[in-house]
């Protein structure tokens, strides 16, 4: 039988099973098992029990749930109106005032949560009835709160970033690396469009507090000490090697439950609900990965990775037509998949080929992340998207519609990654 006969089999056994209702994790292994048992002459039995404990007990993933957990305990915390009291005081006199909170908050919380759901949640949460209490327009606190909360995904510690290293058998340390200057990058463009468009519409930014000394600025950003301290440990004890990201998790969720305590937001209630919370959204992520295994596993037995590989390959397709490419295939993809979904589902299958053409493995994987943030914010199934929508109670449209041009930042940010892919690869050579 043809590969085009028995991908499309299998593509159609995939959406009929997703539309039925059949958990992702579950559809991706009953994918796996009707291609092994009708294609392959390996029987699948044994072979689904032997990859699915292989990928679920891998030491690498044990940083997933514990990194999980600090955002958990993180979201449960007065973080988010801390960072508000130390940031405010420093972007009110830029072009946009205020409204640079929702970006430098996103950027400060992703780094210590790793989802960009939970960003959002928990910047929102403050800035958009703060922001709109003094009168910034609607659609640029929800458009700049979409945008920037998609940072949760790129810098480090990042949940994406590990399903893509475990995937892709890359160091996950290198990866986190990696993610800090793209993601420092792509937070400067989502402020530089604001001060741009404040320029543009002064009338439409409301007026300043007035002039605040910088003593009292100083004096505000004991609120970001915190924060910037259990960042520091994290990322540092990666980057000097002194910690693997395992370890480093670790310690991340011990200064969480500090933080936590010394802010008076820990309490026995608030701990079960952070430990239920990151169990649940672990074991989703754990099922995920394990049908995605034993899929990659049944595609290799029928030989698809190999024979689209080879076929890409024959196409003689420049590095650059291939990411184009690539870029594109995500952003559809995308529009009906979540992040975690779109790599486990892919990977077995898009790496040979990325290979073959001599693309380094790591600054792919910042890639790929940037392009599954912009997925975050395109409908129908943009997480953020869902996040806003239940905060605002705004039609999905108008909330896709006004976060569209923080996309087509990411999407000049891709441009500036190929075109200076030091941005993405200095750091880890460095380590």
């Amino acid at each position: 039988m043809s590969d085009m006969v028995i991908t499309t089999l299998l593509i159609v056994s995939l959406f009929a099973l997703l539309g039925s209702g059949v958990w992702i994790g579950l559809t991706l292994a009953g994918v796996a098992w009707i291609g092994m048992e009708l294609f392959s002459s390996r029987p699948a039995g044994d072979a689904m029990a032997i990859t699915i404990w292989g990928s679920a007990s891998s030491w690498t993933l044990t940083a997933l749930p514990l990194f999980v957990w600090m955002g958990e305990i993180l979201f449960r915390t007065k973080l988010s109106e801390s960072m508000f009291k130390g940031l405010a005081p420093w972007v009110n006199a830029l072009p946009g005032r205020l409204l640079h909170t929702n970006i430098l908050g996103c950027t400060i919380f992703a780094a210590v949560s790793g989802s960009s759901a939970a960003t959002c949640a928990t910047i929102g949460k403050m800035s958009i009835p703060e922001l709109s209490q003094r009168g910034y327009p609607a659609d640029k606190i929800v458009g700049s709160l979409g945008g920037a909360s998609t940072l949760g995904l790129l810098i480090p510690p990042s949940i994406i970033m590990i399903v893509y290293g475990v995937a892709a058998e890359v160091s996950i340390a290198k990866l986190f690396m990696a993610g800090v200057l793209p993601g420092l990058m792509l937070g400067a463009l989502f402020s530089g469009y604001l001060m741009v468009w404040a320029l543009l519409n002064p009338s439409q930014v409301p007026r300043s507090d007035g002039q605040v000394s910088f003593i009292e600025k100083l004096r505000e950003s004991r609120h970001l000490l915190p924060v910037i301290l259990l960042i520091g440990g994290v990322i540092g004890a990666i980057y000097s090697g002194v910690a693997t990201a395992t370890e480093a998790a670790a310690v991340g969720v011990v200064g969480a439950l500090i933080l936590s305590a010394a802010q008076g937001s820990l309490s026995a209630s608030t701990f079960r609900a952070s430990l239920l919370g990151a169990t649940r959204l672990y074991c989703m992520i754990a099922l995920i990965l394990s049908g995605a295994a034993f899929l990659t596993l049944a595609m290799g037995y029928i030989g698809l990775p190999r024979h689209l590989a080879e076929f890409v390959t024959g196409m003689n397709l420049s590095p650059v037509v291939l990411i184009m490419a690539l870029a594109l295939f995500y952003m559809l993809l995308g529009c009906f998949l979540d992040g975690i979904s779109m790599i486990v589902l892919t990977m077995g299958v898009i790496l040979p080929t990325v290979t073959a053409a001599g693309i380094d493995l790591i600054w792919f994987g910042v890639f790929v992340v940037i392009v599954v943030e912009m997925a975050q914010i395109t409908p129908p199934v943009g997480f953020n998207l869902f996040v806003l929508q239940g905060m605002t109670k705004r039609e999905i449209t108008w909330i896709a519609r006004v976060t569209m041009p923080y996309f087509f930042l990411m999407v000049l940010a891709l441009a500036l990654l190929w075109w200076f892919p030091q941005i993405a690869t200095w750091l880890p050579g460095r380590m």
